[in-house]
């Protein structure tokens, strides 16, 4: 994205260009630590958008953050605000390109049945 108009004045550093890789997407998302054992890397999911309410998108789990952190101002999730999450990556396809940069969507993580004892 041009940030600037051709032939305008611009001071050192500043920007003129905005550059933006949309592929492949990747999707920064927050998993609650109670909930980080069901999650793998390389293992599948499902993304949505909210535009396009009854599309899932295929996604992978492509990185789980060693460290824990707050939960961002920016998630809306129902637990408590203060509870640790983990940071993951999810890489999905966009067959529609209709994935934008800083848009929400829900990533789905398929349930795993409960080992018996």
């Amino acid at each position: 994205m041009r940030a600037r108009e051709l032939g305008a004045i611009v001071q050192a550093g500043q920007t003129v260009y905005t550059l933006t890789l949309n592929d492949p997407v990747w999707i920064r998302a927050y998993v609650a630590q109670p909930r980080l054992g069901r999650i793998k890397p390389g293992m599948s999911v499902k993304v949505t958008i909210d535009s396009m309410p009854r599309r899932e998108y295929d996604g992978t789990v492509g990185f789980i953050s060693p460290e824990a952190e707050f939960t961002p101002k920016t998630v809306q999730t129902e637990q408590v605000r203060d509870d640790l999450v983990y940071r993951i990556r999810v890489i999905a396809t966009d067959p529609d390109n209709v994935f934008r940069q800083g848009m929400p969507v829900t990533v789905l993580i398929a349930a795993t049945p409960t080992a018996s004892r």
